[in-house]
């Protein structure tokens, strides 16, 4: 063999290495999209709510007060218990309201027996008068004397009929069913000297009332909403009503709403609503704060993004990352309504089926190429 043939292989394999090496960077293996979750959005019907806040309150309260003068005897009732309605709760002494019934009653039959007797006299005269035996004055004053012994007799009948009421209310009894407070007064307490006495207070507690307060200010973007259209109306017999208690977490009984105040407060602008709601275990007390979610209008075919997806920008609108079909990203403002259960509404800006970023928001630039994944499908791979 040649001994220039060696050399000349191991010439050509030099010259591929340096060929190699003068190949441009770009043509080396370009880096994977990177993955991320994206969702695609479906039209659906919403419901538009809105979270108010507010106190409960008791629908309706009664305050017991002595309605006569005396000594209270006894009290019945066992404070904080559920009373019935006409149940006794407090006995005052009655010896001095039954003596008011007895001269009362002895007041009544003589004016009875006045009544009588002049009604008597003046059915003799009426004969005698006929005969002219006596004059017609005399006649006229009888038959007045008369009838003004009938209602002297009518007088003393009312007398006796309020004395007996009287009596009957030195037994104090609840106007109203419900839960009955600490007694205001204690045995042997004089009550009823001038005015009426507290002597407890009662409050109905099933079912309960939750007043809260919304801003005219968002009312009337309500009702603009309505009237363009762009929302539709809820009958205030359909409205799904939450009650959030005070540490956040829902009532487990849905409430109904009531009515809406027709007056605006002068001192804040807002407007106050009424909702009921069960109380069948007595866990809400009136006075408590609560939060209620109201449903106010409906949506039939909305669009709605999670809010991780959302950014703000610096004058404080909203931005979301979209995926277009050629697998890029790009930047989209949007108008968004209100939070329906822990989603934005969108208004404007997006279309059903658009498919929206959800992860990688950090690194999101304009034209980037990426690998979208629906977010349910990447939720189940990781489990």
């Amino acid at each position: 063999m040649s001994p220039i043939r060696p050399a000349l292989g191991s010439l050509v394999l030099l010259c591929l290495l340096l060929a190699a090496c003068d190949r441009p960077a770009e043509e080396a293996a370009a880096p994977p999209a990177p993955r991320v979750q994206v969702e695609t959005l479906h039209p659906k019907p919403l419901a538009i709510a809105s979270e108010l806040s507010g106190r409960l309150v008791a629908p309706r309260t009664a305050e017991v007060r002595a309605r006569v003068a005396g000594i209270v005897l006894q009290r019945v009732f066992r404070e904080g218990s559920e009373v019935k309605a006409g149940e006794v709760l407090f006995r005052i002494d009655p010896a001095p309201l039954q003596a008011e019934v007895d001269s009362a009653a002895a007041a009544l039959r003589k004016a009875e027996a006045s009544a009588f007797q002049a009604r008597r006299l003046a059915e003799r005269y009426a004969a005698l008068v006929e005969s002219e035996a006596i004059s017609r004055q005399e006649q006229d004053n009888a038959r007045g004397a008369s009838l003004q012994a009938e209602a002297e007799v009518a007088a003393a009948r009312a007398a006796l009929k309020r004395a007996r009421l009287n009596l009957g209310y030195a037994t104090v009894t609840a106007p109203i069913a419900g839960r009955i407070g600490k007694a205001l007064v204690t045995e042997g307490a004089l009550v009823g000297q001038g005015d009426a006495t507290p002597l407890a207070i009662i409050q109905q507690l099933d079912p309960i009332h939750a007043d809260v307060t919304q801003s005219t200010r968002q009312l009337k973007a309500l009702r603009d909403a309505l009237r363009d259209g762009r929302l539709q109306q809820v009958a205030p017999d359909q409205a799904r009503v939450t009650l959030l208690q005070e540490d956040g977490s829902p009532y487990p009984e849905s409430g109904r709403l009531l009515f809406a105040d027709l007056t605006v407060d002068a001192n804040t602008g807002q407007i106050t609503l009424r909702s009921q709601f069960p109380n069948p275990r007595r866990d809400l007390l009136p006075g408590s704060f609560v939060r209620v979610r109201l449903e106010q209008a409906r949506l039939d075919q909305g669009l709605s993004v999670a809010q991780q997806a959302v950014q703000r920008s610096v004058d404080g609108g909203a931005q979301v990352w979209v995926v277009d079909a050629e697998n890029q990203i790009a930047l989209r403002e949007v108008r968004l309504g209100p939070v329906v259960e822990g989603r934005w509404v969108v208004e404007s800006g997006l279309a059903a089926g658009e498919r929206v970023l959800l992860s990688g928001l950090q690194q999101a630039q304009p034209g980037l190429v990426v690998e979208p994944q629906e977010a349910q499908a990447a939720t189940a791979e990781v489990r």
